[in-house]
């Protein structure tokens, strides 16, 4: 889906991200975790086109994305549920979504996608018509992953899911990632919850300071002796 190859992101004189290479397999889910100001968030913002990037970010058609303008790159099939949820709140849930849709022209494909969203999650069914801002936090993180599911995207980036979230709704987002994933789509899952991360992904990177410290299949870091005192509590 997507190799990643010597990636640098630059915020002035800060160097966030340094040079690191990824590979992100189509059909898997891969998670990226480490601590407040790893590079977890500048990579994705990278792949998206909201940051300005050196190095490759090669997509399965060929094409390096780096340069690229973001509509282009949800063009291509790669869309992201942003850390902070990013919901416009005066706008319903439903509003919401069709925004997410906004690259489409398909108008039955447009509203068969949504009623598969609310099948998805059934909350924002009942809360259609409701101003985004009224929904709790676990629901406009919801909301926020519908949205980005409505471009229809082969690979989806979700940054920070569980974050804010009571441990019931953590498991819930977690199982629905999980569902997700079983449909086609590939995931990128950027997580300080290295526990709930490590448990569903296939392959994990652990950033430090912008650099790849550690790397490998998701169960395997998550009995590492290493990640477990680093991450895990013991």
């Amino acid at each position: 889906m997507l190799k990643i190859n010597n990636l640098r992101v630059f915020y002035g004189g800060i160097h966030a991200v340094k040079g690191i290479s990824l590979h992100i397999p189509e059909g898997k889910i891969v998670t990226l975790i480490g601590a407040n100001g790893a590079g977890k968030s500048s990579t994705v913002r990278a792949i998206s086109g909201l940051v300005k990037a050196e190095g490759e970010i090669i997509h399965k058609s060929g094409q390096n994305l780096i340069g690229k303008p973001s509509e282009d790159i949800v063009r291509l099939g790669i869309a992201l549920s942003p850390e902070g949820r990013r919901i416009l709140p005066q706008l319903t849930v439903e509003e919401n979504l069709r925004l997410g849709a906004y690259i489409r022209s398909d108008k039955e494909g447009v509203q068969q996608d949504i009623e598969w969203v609310f099948d998805l999650f059934p909350r924002l069914r009942e809360r259609a018509w409701q101003p985004g801002g009224t929904l709790s936090g676990g629901e406009q993180q919801m909301l926020a992953v519908g949205r980005a599911l409505m471009s229809r995207p082969d690979l989806l980036m979700l940054d920070e899911p569980s974050l804010g979230l009571a441990p019931i709704l953590v498991r819930e987002i977690f199982e629905i990632i999980k569902h997700i994933n079983t449909l086609g789509k590939t995931v990128l899952l950027i997580e300080q919850n290295a526990f709930a991360a490590l448990s569903v992904a296939h392959h994990a990177y652990i950033l430090e300071t912008g650099a790849v410290a550690l790397e490998g299949a998701g169960q395997e870091l998550l009995h590492n002796p290493q990640v477990k005192k680093a991450y895990l509590g013991g």
